[in-house]
């Protein structure tokens, strides 16, 4: 007998766009891509925007501008389920003609009373199936001018249940599930139904989502074989908890992705944190995009909440900044440059060379966009401290040779190293007495790289000047 030839890989990521997405809804984009990617697959964005109120299409923005920036490139979509009503009203009518649903007449206040009933007997508060047609069962008459909503018949003996490939099995009892409401009075059918739809049309084989997910699951699960639909593979992601340990949500203080690439974040460092904060490749904490995907697997998620560290975020990001080629960093760096105030003409070919200088004691691009800005400013504002400290009195001497020095010295890093020698064996100093006032005087602060490197990078012009300027 040949095996039964296993369909292409095809997950999705499906959002909806009811306020600003955030690390933690990002990294439901993150795996379901990078599985889509490790297999060969198809990766789809679906946006979920039936709750109209709530919806908007600034949410949508920055939910494409977040992946943008991420490279979590999508292969269909993205695909608006309000664009879908059509489709999904022919679904719901297939079902009501198979018997799988069913009209319910019973008002919101019936339904009220009838869950405060069932709280006060200390039961489980549950629709109690009134409409649901039975063989030999007589239905209540249909009230006039009542739109009826529409209840999936779920099954009500045995056990339904899946292997989820984050959690393991999981099982809920029929008997625990009511009919479930899949289309409101107006016709407009509920979420529940919708995602089931969505996943069989669009040949969803995986379905990797977030763990507040796991309680739809069985009702979907139901829906899929009510359709006749392969049922997907489901993996339930753990939580992740902010630096409180909360849940990360926008009301406990989530920041929106896009905010991290204004902070000066890298792309790569990004996926890197988020793929390690619920799935590990042994002890492996700083890789590449390519190295995730070759990895990455279903076997190697995390049971337990991952928590977010904007400390060790910052730390992964420093990792990925001093491993870029300084070309590419200096490409990265640049609007952060003209952020800080220095016109675009100004920056010329130092820019990779003062990149490869100040790399290792940076975070961040912004971090290292103000280390640049003073070799491209006219003017510097040299911390007050530092000033005081080491600018002194006797250091004077010290400067003026050195102004006269450097004036006339043949420029390159060498013969600046000789210069400062030569002049503290003229005046009888050691190296900080003249290397920490240059250092405030020309970058603004004493803890700067080796100082012939950064005075050779700045140039004689803006050396002397800010030497003249004490």
């Amino acid at each position: 007998m040949t095996q039964a030839h296993s369909p292409q890989v095809r997950t999705r990521f499906a959002p909806s766009p009811t306020g600003f997405i955030h690390l933690g809804n990002i990294r439901s984009a993150l795996y379901p891509w990078a599985f889509a990617r490790s297999r060969g697959g198809v990766f789809i964005l679906r946006i979920e925007d039936t709750d109209v109120e709530r919806s908007t299409q600034a949410a949508v923005d920055v939910i494409l501008e977040g992946m943008r920036w991420l490279e979590l490139d999508i292969d269909e979509g993205p695909f608006f389920q309000m664009q879908r009503m059509q489709r999904y009203r022919e679904v719901l009518a297939q079902l009501v003609a198979s018997g799988h649903v069913y009209p319910c007449y019973m008002s919101v206040e019936e339904l009220d009373a009838l869950r405060e009933r069932q709280t006060a007997a200390k039961q489980k508060p549950r629709y109690d199936g009134t409409w649901r047609p039975e063989p030999g069962k007589q239905l209540p008459p249909v009230p006039e001018g009542v739109q009826p909503v529409l209840r999936f018949r779920t099954p009500k003996d045995g056990v339904v249940g899946w292997d989820d490939k984050c959690k393991g099995r999981i099982e809920f009892q029929n008997s625990e599930l009511d009919d479930l409401v899949i289309a409101r009075p107006d016709g407009t059918p509920t979420y529940n139904f919708c995602v089931c739809v969505d996943d069989m049309d669009m040949g969803i084989t995986h379905v990797i989502r977030g763990d507040d997910h796991v309680n739809n699951t069985p009702r979907q699960i139901h829906i899929f074989e009510a359709l006749g639909a392969r049922v997907p593979v489901f993996a339930h992601l753990p939580t992740v908890l902010n630096e409180q340990g909360e849940k990360m949500s926008k009301r406990n203080g989530a920041k929106p992705v896009t905010q991290y690439r204004d902070e000066g974040y890298l792309p790569d460092a990004m996926v890197n944190y988020l793929a390690r904060l619920g799935w590990s490749h042994g002890d492996d904490e700083i890789f590449s995009r390519a190295q995730f995907l070759e990895w990455f697997d279903l076997d190697h998620l995390g049971r337990s909440a991952g928590q977010f560290d904007e400390a060790k975020l910052r730390w992964v990001n420093a990792q990925h900044l001093k491993a870029l080629p300084d070309e590419r960093l200096a490409e990265l760096v640049r609007p952060f440059v003209l952020r800080e105030g220095i016109a675009e003409e100004r920056l010329d070919e130092r820019l990779p060379r003062i990149c490869a200088l100040f790399k290792d004691r940076c975070d961040t691009l912004v971090d290292l966009a103000r280390w640049i800005r003073p070799f491209y400013a006219d003017a510097i504002e040299p911390d007050p401290e530092d000033l005081a400290r080491h600018v002194t009195e006797a250091a004077q001497p010290l400067l003026d040779a050195f102004a006269v020095a450097i004036a006339q010295v043949e420029w390159s890093r060498e013969a600046i190293a000789a210069a400062l020698k030569d002049v503290l064996k003229a005046q009888g100093a050691k190296m900080p007495q003249l290397a920490m006032p240059v250092r405030v005087l020309t970058l603004g602060t004493a803890h700067t790289p080796s100082v012939d490197a950064v005075l050779e990078l700045l140039g004689r012009e803006k050396i002397l000047a800010r030497l003249k300027n004490r």
